[in-house]
């Protein structure tokens, strides 16, 4: 069965639509929109026309170790072994490091290190994005939006299905809508594309992943005049940053503050183990002086694991002791509104209300909100 659902669309991450209102129609501009309907329109046919895609994969355990690693977690889990294979009685190279044994739980999030996308460079867009969801030309320039994130569990609400290392995994993958957009203060059009991605073992679904992504126009060919124009009246990029990335946690009350930074480091290996080649989050002049931000990106995705980490550590569990019900929040909804940067040192606010809801604000070190979340516990 084919669904029609419609999702609201959320801010992108970028500075360019920060507070910006959108319009289903413009009179201003009604043979613009008019084609931009049009491109939508037949984008969702086709997409409806050709049915759920569906992909299986087993759930390898290096991916999920390299992930831990990447995020400068050298445990999965507080019980867990060491993942680094640096000891103080070995050199690196001599000694593997603990690997994760079949059966772990994938923690809440890393799903999103596997079921990449698999394209050669030449079926690249020319911002190094995939472009298997990409509406036509010229609405290929895509950035990740927003979302939901559900863990499912049985029938009485309480034991959840985890997915596990080692298991075969089955993703099915809908397009739910796809909207065109105009800006209301810029008259600039987009689309807004809704995602359903269901991940299901054994067991049935595990999780319900639901992305928002925002597809504005192509952007021209950088030139050497736009380069030298562009690099003269932008801030220079921050100073590399030679330390992993810093994560402090203070505890105020039903308040949790953690800071972060993350290095360029970081999101090249990020990047890799999702296998998103975007330019904005490695390539400096690209991010720069073609898409005319300060730096290279923190990714969308990355701050979303970054906010279910700390809602997991808060609650210290890891399954080892029966509190894997636990481990998983019933869902989180989040908005991407504004850009991190490599170096920035941001903050990661949740703050835990009455009942099982917590919201989450991620603050730019200007103070700025760069993603907001609201996530239901269990």
């Amino acid at each position: 069965m084919l669904l029609t659902a419609t999702i609201r669309p959320s801010r992108p991450l970028t500075k360019h639509l920060r507070g910006l209102r959108f319009s289903s129609s413009s009179s201003s501009s009604a043979s613009a929109s008019a084609s931009a309907s049009a491109i939508a329109a037949s984008f969702l046919d086709r997409f409806q026309s050709l049915g759920p895609q569906i992909r299986t994969q087993t759930l390898d355990p290096n991916q999920l170790r390299l992930l831990s690693l990447t995020l400068n977690r050298p445990s999965l889990f507080p019980s867990s072994s060491p993942l680094s294979s640096t000891t103080t009685d070995a050199p690196a190279a001599n000694v593997a490091g603990t690997e994760i044994a079949a059966g772990t739980p994938l923690p809440p999030g890393y799903h999103l290190v596997y079921f990449t996308p698999a394209f050669l460079e030449t079926e690249l867009g020319s911002d190094g994005t995939d472009t298997s969801y990409n509406p036509s030309h010229p609405f290929t320039r895509r950035m990740w939006a927003g979302g939901e994130v559900s863990w499912q569990r049985d029938a009485s609400g309480g034991a959840v299905n985890p997915l596990r290392v080692g298991q075969k995994v089955t993703e099915t993958t809908r397009v739910l809508s796809a909207e065109p957009k105009i800006v209301k203060k810029t008259g600039e059009e987009m689309i807004v594309v809704g995602v359903e991605k269901e991940f299901a073992n054994e067991g049935g679904v595990a999780v319900v992943d639901r992305r928002n992504w925002v597809f504005r126009k192509a952007l021209p060919p950088p030139t050497s005049s736009t380069t030298a124009s562009s690099s003269s009246t932008l801030p220079p990029a921050s100073p590399p940053t030679p330390h992993p990335a810093s994560c402090t946690t203070i505890s105020s009350g039903n308040t949790h503050t953690r800071t972060l930074s993350q290095t360029a480091v970081t999101l090249f290996r990020f990047s890799a183990l999702t296998f998103n080649p975007h330019k904005i989050h490695y390539s400096l002049p690209w991010a720069r002086d073609v898409e005319g931000h300060r730096d290279i990106v923190v990714h969308g995705p990355l701050n979303l694991i970054s906010i279910l980490d700390l809602w997991r550590d808060l609650r210290g569990a890891d399954g080892s002791d029966g509190s894997l019900d636990t481990l998983y929040p019933e869902k989180i909804s989040y908005r991407a509104t504004s850009p991190l940067y490599a170096g920035d040192e941001y903050r990661i606010v949740l703050e835990e209300g009455q009942g099982k809801k917590g919201i989450v604000e991620i603050l730019t070190p200007e103070g700025t909100i760069g993603m907001k979340a609201e996530i239901v516990g269990v």
